[in-house]
């Protein structure tokens, strides 16, 4: 599809009044449409060539680093990964480069932090100086990672950083807060990224994969695993597909999937099992994402799978500029240690605006908590000068069979959440009473609970029989 093509479909989406249309998924088809995938000549590297070797991490970080770079000079290609346990470090790529792991290859990255060199990056919705992603792309276009392979980011070595006792961390060892508290201090006061400069000594995990600032970003098939924190993270990209990706790790803050301040996405036929949110899509953490002011947006997630984490499909925290335009089809979420299915969470501090999210044909198993939250309360609540707003939001279709509590909706005193429609939807299994407060605009048709229709959001409130 040609830039002009792409331009007429995306105009399509901001046109007044398709919103309203008769057909509102009318705007997901144009997502599907206008996001491109990236283009590789037909050329092969394999990093054995280069000199790669099973269980020699200087040789084949080396023969990955020497075969990219040789495949981009000669104008792109794929760079190969057979089968085998291949040790790395950190991999840079580069545009028209695809790293292709071939069924049974296993890139395992190293947790030795020396191995990750000092880069611009984000972090929790904040710029910085700190640890080069296991793998990692700026500012480069049509770059891929495919195939039926495995990357290992051996998550275990470095997640005793995020204090928790639970992840190996004890009295009288290094942790982030200290650093991550201080990242966040400069942000606010306006200090320039080229000063917000962290690394050794500071324990801020490294994210595994980070696109940032790419345009037409692929990832398909592989397997990723045990991340040392987020997993995926498109950030500042536009035209990304993420396709039959499996992604596994249950450590501290290893969420599948963040979008942020992407334009133009496709999440489909992906596997979700997780410490923490299953997709979380973001936009930047307060003054940062104000200063960027880059929304996410036209962002289209079906036929997927999550298993545990703190949410299957999850809107924020880090919305500071905001997010409109998501659509999340066809989707199956289910287990004991998955907290809600839908979830929205923002507060005073990150402000933005969440808009124009639709949601359809979503089949929930067991969710530990409410089918869907949104909480203005996250962490610091209403201790900020910043309105969050939540509105024109639809579920249709959303059958739960064990779901603790439907809804648990909490906005601001000044402001409430809005426009919220949820459409012919079944929650079974409901043990408590749904919470809703500071919301304007609840809109229930043909819902039922425990199996008794329910025609006024007043009575969700009351204990379910």
């Amino acid at each position: 599809m040609d830039l002009s093509r792409r331009a007429v479909l995306m105009a399509a989406l901001a046109a007044p009044g398709l919103a309203e249309a008769a057909d509102e998924w009318a705007k997901a088809r144009v997502i599907q449409r206008s996001v491109h995938l990236p283009v590789f000549p037909s050329r092969v590297w394999n990093i054995v060539a280069a000199g790669a070797a099973e269980g020699d991490v200087e040789a084949t970080s080396a023969a990955i680093a020497k075969s990219i770079e040789a495949c981009a000079a000669a104008g792109g290609g794929r760079v190969l990964v057979p089968a085998g346990r291949w040790p790395t470090g950190a991999i840079r790529l580069r545009s028209r480069v695809e790293l292709h792991l071939a069924k049974g290859a296993a890139l395992v990255f190293s947790t030795d932090p020396a191995r990750y060199p000092i880069v611009a990056t984000r972090w929790e919705g904040v710029e910085l100086m700190n640890y080069s992603p296991l793998v990692f792309a700026d500012g480069e276009h049509d770059v891929a990672i495919t195939g039926r392979g495995v990357l290992d980011g051996q998550g275990p070595a470095w997640w005793s950083w995020s204090s928790g006792p639970q992840f190996g961390w004890r009295p009288g060892m290094p942790n982030q807060h200290k650093a991550r508290q201080a990242l966040f201090d400069m942000a606010e006061r306006g200090a320039p990224v080229a000063e917000r400069v962290f690394g050794e000594g500071s324990y801020l995990r490294p994210m595994m994969v980070q696109f940032q600032n790419c345009a037409r970003v692929l990832v398909e098939g592989v397997t990723l695993r045990d991340a040392p924190c987020w997993t995926l993270h498109p950030v500042l990209c536009r035209d990304v597909t993420v396709r039959d990706v499996t992604v596994i790790g249950h450590g501290p803050n290893t969420d599948g999937c963040d979008p942020e301040s992407v334009d133009g996405m496709v999440i489909e036929r992906c596997t979700f099992d997780c410490g923490d949110d299953c997709i979380a899509i973001k936009s930047g953490r307060n003054a940062d994402g104000r200063r960027l002011a880059k929304p996410t947006r036209n962002i289209l997630i079906q036929d997927c799978v999550m298993k545990d984490g703190h949410g299957g499909v999850v809107i924020g925290s880090e919305v500071s500029g905001g997010v409109e335009n998501i659509f999340v089809q066809r989707c199956h979420m289910d287990s004991e240690g998955l907290w809600y299915a839908l979830r929205f969470k923002n507060n005073a501090m990150r402000g933005g605006v969440i808009q124009d999210i639709y949601c359809r044909d979503i089949t929930v198993g067991r969710v530990a908590r409410a089918a869907i939250t949104c909480d203005f309360n996250y962490e610091e609540g209403a201790r900020g000068g910043f309105k969050p707003v939540l509105r024109k939001v639809r579920i249709e279709r959303m059958r739960a069979s064990a779901a603790a509590q439907v809804l648990d909706l909490q906005g601001l005193p000044g402001a409430p959440l809005g426009d919220i429609v949820l459409r012919d939807c079944r929650f079974d299994g409901v043990t408590k009473a749904s919470v809703v407060t500071h919301t304007n605009g609840l809109r229930l048709e043909r819902v039922t609970v425990n199996g008794r229709r329910v025609p006024s959001p007043a009575l969700l409130s009351a204990p379910p029989t």
